[in-house]
């Protein structure tokens, strides 16, 4: 059965065999933040789609993201994402045993391959079309 002070006590936090109270603020700033880093994933993803359709960006042979046209931002989101997948594509490589190139080129004929029309991407002699 609950009592009043246990309702009032924060919760003990068990970590590595240490124990530590969980403060209610302490509690909400972490919810906020797991919020924050939630809403950013959208955001990103829906600011990659407008650069997609803008033109401001397309998919390249290597798994990488490219940017076609320059514009303020771009660059930084670019290098973000592509730093994201090439993180997962070393997990990949590492997991199957492969090389990292291998899991680079495929995931690359895979994005091109599922890119949408009109988005651009890079042909084999390094120039950007539209899809």
């Amino acid at each position: 059965m609950t009592t009043s002070s246990d309702l009032r006590r924060p919760p003990t936090v068990r970590t590595a065999g240490s124990a530590f109270r969980l403060t209610r603020r302490a509690a909400l700033a972490g919810a906020a933040l797991a919020g924050v880093a939630l809403a950013a994933a959208p955001a990103r993803a829906q600011n990659l789609d407008e650069a997609r359709a803008r033109g401001l960006v397309g998919e390249q042979p290597n798994g990488y993201l490219g940017v076609v046209t320059p514009a303020p931002g771009i660059e930084a989101l670019v290098t973000s994402i592509n730093a994201q997948r090439r993180a997962a594509y070393e997990g990949i490589a590492r997991d199957n045993g492969v090389p990292l190139a291998a899991v680079e080129q495929q995931a690359g004929q895979t994005l091109i391959g599922r890119a949408a029309p009109g988005t651009f991407v890079m042909n084999a002699s390094g120039t950007w079309v539209r899809k």
